[in-house]
């Protein structure tokens, strides 16, 4: 099968690796940044430059832009991609990629799958990208109803040959749902964390925990712009949630509520043993 890559960045470059390292696919990209090109070629991550007139040699073509440029370059691009083809994102937000583009490409007789790779670091670009990133990461897939079974089930198994140890069925609602609790809401949350007066005095006070929530603090702030106001109804109604919990903690805690703080720290400690052995059961 031939697949096109189209963005070198960290998940886009990743991607092109684990597929020449692990499948039998030749790979083919198109990217704007001549310096990932050349990295990706000598490197041997693709076998090949391609134009966006030359979208439609490729049976699978997965686009791993930020979500607006993703709507964008998708939309331009639509008579370029092969009719009977599948076109795939890599975006962390559904329910706006899927309305902008799948109702676009079925009038051009393309196949849109909704996808999302739950793999990153904390860097970006393709001089971090490595062909590992993968391992024991799920990918997730947001068929709608008008999805043919058999694109669902090519790209699941094409995502099992790359190396994901999981893949994961969700509607669009229920992905970005889900996703604005998993993934959003931390980078939030470790954002606002950082913007303490106390970080820069936290050397040699700092451990484990510190770097944990502070970790993803360490973003691109252009894509994850797009993502939140992109989910923002899902994301504000975790955001909401968690500022009344932090409220409980800062009122037991101001008041001097032993009680109260005991309790609350007691369920958050058995609320996540409960999501452990779930996780682990799965």
């Amino acid at each position: 099968m031939r697949i096109g890559i189209v963005g070198l960045g960290l998940i886009g470059g990743s991607l092109a690796k684990a597929i020449k390292k692990n499948t039998a696919h030749s790979c083919y990209a198109l990217d704007i940044d001549r310096a990932a090109l050349a990295g990706a070629m000598a490197q041997e991550a693709i076998d090949g430059e391609i134009t966006a007139q030359e979208l439609s040699s490729c049976d699978v073509v997965i686009v791993c832009l930020h979500p607006r440029q993703t709507i964008s370059f998708i939309t331009e691009n639509r008579k370029n991609f092969r009719k009977g083809g599948i076109v795939a994102d890599s975006c962390g937000v559904k329910s706006a990629i899927v309305e902008a583009v799948e109702g676009v490409l079925a009038e051009e007789g393309v196949e849109f799958l909704g996808c999302h790779p739950m793999a990153g670091r904390e860097f970006s670009g393709f001089a971090y990208a490595v062909d590992n990133l993968f391992e024991n990461a799920s990918f997730i897939m947001t068929p709608t109803q008008r999805t043919p079974e058999e694109v669902v089930e090519k790209i699941a198994a094409l995502a099992r040959e790359i190396g994901f140890a999981k893949t994961v069925r969700a509607t669009v609602e229920e992905h970005d749902r889900v996703i604005a609790f998993t993934s959003q809401l931390a980078h939030v949350v470790s954002s606002a964390y950082v913007k303490s007066p106390s970080l820069m005095k936290q050397a040699g006070f700092s451990a484990g925990s510190f770097k944990d929530l502070t970790r993803v603090a360490k973003l691109n702030e252009d894509m994850w712009t797009d993502l939140f106001l992109m989910n923002a109804g899902p994301l504000t109604d975790e955001l909401d949630c968690i500022i009344a919990r932090l409220t409980e903690y800062r009122d037991a805690i101001s008041s001097g509520e032993t009680e109260v703080l005991h309790d609350l720290l007691k369920e958050g400690r058995e609320l996540k043993e409960l999501s452990n052995n779930a996780s682990a059961n799965l």
